[in-house]
């Protein structure tokens, strides 16, 4: 019974990661669509994942975690003994680079991540706060800076033609998004 779940849930990632990677709009992804593809029933979305925005995160998370791998760059930069604040700037830049070069993910998952995850979650950005600022800050004011860090680089992700076009920040243009990026965190971590 648990190998078969395993099988399911393995079929429905990858069906997802399939579908996400060939369509024009992720609301064609639906549900159906997905367990189609998968060659299971409708309510195992539900059982494996809880929900379609939960597995589109499972699949985007897999991409996430296998990045390093892609560019191994992130894992110089980890290593490289450079600043916590450093890191985390070159962290984030790399990450809203990926997220943009998936738009169709955060197309799909921004309103379901921003609205769902725990401002508590361990994260990594959360460890470079807290190693940066030391007992300047507490702890739950550097998991708010974390939470706010993610979720505005988010939004900029899924406005970015909008930034672009009012405030004159192309954020597909490797620079700008890196002097973006970066800006941010200046701000948000100053110093």
């Amino acid at each position: 019974m648990k190998r078969d779940l395993e099988k399911t849930k393995t079929a429905l990632i990858d069906a997802a990661e399939k579908l996400m990677s060939e369509c024009d709009d992720p609301d064609e992804v639906t549900a159906r669509a997905i367990t189609r593809e998968a060659g299971v029933n409708l309510a195992m979305i539900n059982y494996c994942f809880g929900s379609r925005e939960e597995l589109l995160f499972e699949v985007f998370s897999k991409m996430h975690n296998e990045a390093p791998v892609h560019e191994p760059a992130l894992n110089e930069i980890i290593s490289s003994g450079i600043s916590p604040k450093e890191m985390l700037a070159e962290i984030h830049y790399r990450t809203v680079k990926l997220m943009l070069e998936n738009y169709k993910y955060c197309k799909a998952l921004t309103k379901y991540v921003l609205l769902t995850r725990k401002i508590g979650d361990k994260r990594f950005s959360m460890q470079l706060i807290r190693q940066h600022f030391g007992s300047r800050k507490t702890e739950g004011e550097c998991r708010l800076i974390a939470f706010e860090l993610s979720s505005m680089h988010e939004l900029a992700v899924l406005r970015h033609d909008e930034i672009r076009e009012v405030c004159g920040i192309d954020l597909m243009n490797d620079d700008e998004l890196k002097k973006y990026v970066y800006g941010n965190i200046e701000r948000m971590l100053g110093e």
